[in-house]
């Protein structure tokens, strides 16, 4: 017998139809003898509807309440927007019950999952797991709500998209369970999008830190806290689909891994913005002028490159940030022009970030030469570089994104024959 969170993304309970789908998966695994304790996202697209009502709702005019009053209107959100959970979680619940299963909702205030006060982007804290054990000690299926957890002060809060496989990865460290099952539209972890390329290959297995990796540049299998959570929790995933019975991906630790490729497999991110700074003066603390401003407004700043001019009087500064944070970056760097000291500001949204992601990168030389050679053979300008110990990234104009990537995933040999 094995003890499995079993995950169901919006994909897989978009309608009851699926719900029911997703209930006959958990009674196939009851059956087979397995305990299950089951975590649910909300309906697809109901996290958005539930968002754009409180959007419509609106605020008070800015100026006219406190930080005070603006903390209650983020509580009252995420009171609005856990909805879409609580409501799966009665249904599949429901569904369960309909195929002769035991099984029961519980919302995150019952057991309670404990999270830290930041609504909307909420930590979880701990999970009392006293009540699912004795559940499933009994035979039942506890239900459960991702995405939402509870204040030590009883508010409901949320941890911010993508949450539920946060949720359902605390869950499983909380039981100590064998596996935690993250049912999606996909079937598992490929090699590279196969919308773009046609030869990838799912992986049979890949590491947390690849995993963490490509899900950092662009890869939407699994969210990134949830992966960096089991790597440090010890818990083995699994990426499988709702739609087929076959494999998925198991994302376990380096050890399991026993032939590690030189490379895994290739990202890219096309939520990129490129800012270049010209003529800014070459002294010490400039960098901290200009970057601190930066990460005092929440702007993430990623892929960053400096050249120092001949004279070293100068130097040019170039930095990649979220396209959504880019008029904002702007805005502040432009108020301290003067500060600052540069000549220009010169802002490029027609980016992409390519990235080749692999533990092998550590065993194996010549990886960082082969990406650029494959790159120069199609007449890809690399506009910056950024490395780690398993990942090169690169940046390149927008339009050549596929080119990039068809021909990285056949220059380290990642086509399936």
């Amino acid at each position: 017998m094995a003890r499995i969170v079993m995950k169901f993304g919006g994909t897989s309970v978009a309608d009851t139809g699926h719900i029911r789908a997703a209930a006959d998966r958990v009674k196939r695994a009851r059956d087979a003898g397995d305990e299950v304790a089951v975590v649910v996202s909300a309906m697809a697209g109901a996290t958005n509807q539930l968002a754009a009502w409180v959007g419509e709702i609106g605020v008070l005019p800015a100026g006219s309440y406190d930080d005070i009053a603006a903390d209650a209107a983020d509580r009252e959100s995420d009171v609005v927007v856990a909805t879409g959970e609580q409501v799966t979680c009665g249904l599949m619940a429901r569904a369960l019950q309909a195929l002769g299963l035991k099984s029961r909702s519980w919302l995150a205030w019952q057991l309670p999952i404990v999270s830290d006060d930041a609504h909307g982007k909420a930590r979880i804290e701990s999970i009392e797991a006293k009540d699912l054990l004795a559940a499933l000690a009994h035979g039942e299926v506890p239900v459960v709500p991702g995405f939402q957890g509870v204040t030590r002060g009883g508010r409901l809060t949320t941890l911010g998209r993508g949450g539920s496989d946060t949720s359902a990865v605390a869950l499983a460290a909380t039981l100590r369970a064998d596996r935690c099952d993250i049912y999606t539209d996909v079937d598992g972890v490929y090699t590279s999008d196969p919308r773009i390329v046609a030869k990838a290959r799912k992986l049979d297995k890949i590491t947390y830190e690849e995993m963490l990796e490509m899900a950092s540049v662009g890869a939407k299998v699994l969210q990134t806290r949830s992966v960096e959570l089991a790597m440090k929790q010890g818990v083995r995933l699994q990426v499988r689909s709702s739609f087929s019975d076959g494999p998925g991906t198991l994302v376990v630790d380096e050890d399991e891994i026993v032939e590690k490729a030189m490379v895994s497999g290739v990202a890219y991110s096309r939520d990129e913005a490129k800012i270049t700074l010209s003529r800014v003066a070459d002294r010490p603390g400039v960098a901290a002028a200009v970057f601190g401003p930066l990460a005092d407004a929440n702007v993430n700043v990623d892929v960053i490159v400096q050249n120092v001019s001949a004279d070293g009087r100068t130097t040019d500064l170039t930095f990649t940030v979220v396209k959504a944070d880019l008029d904002r970056a702007v805005a502040i760097l432009e108020a301290r022009r003067k500060e600052l000291g540069f000549a220009g500001l010169i802002q490029d949204r027609n980016v992409v970030k390519v990235s080749v992601i692999g533990v092998g990168m550590r065993s194996h030389a010549g990886v960082a030469q082969r990406m650029f050679k494959a790159l120069a053979e199609k007449g890809i300008n690399i506009q910056a570089i950024t490395t780690s110990e398993i990942k090169i990234s690169v940046l390149i104009a927008e339009e050549y994104t596929e080119l990039a990537v068809r021909a990285l995933h056949s220059a380290y040999g990642l086509d399936a024959d």
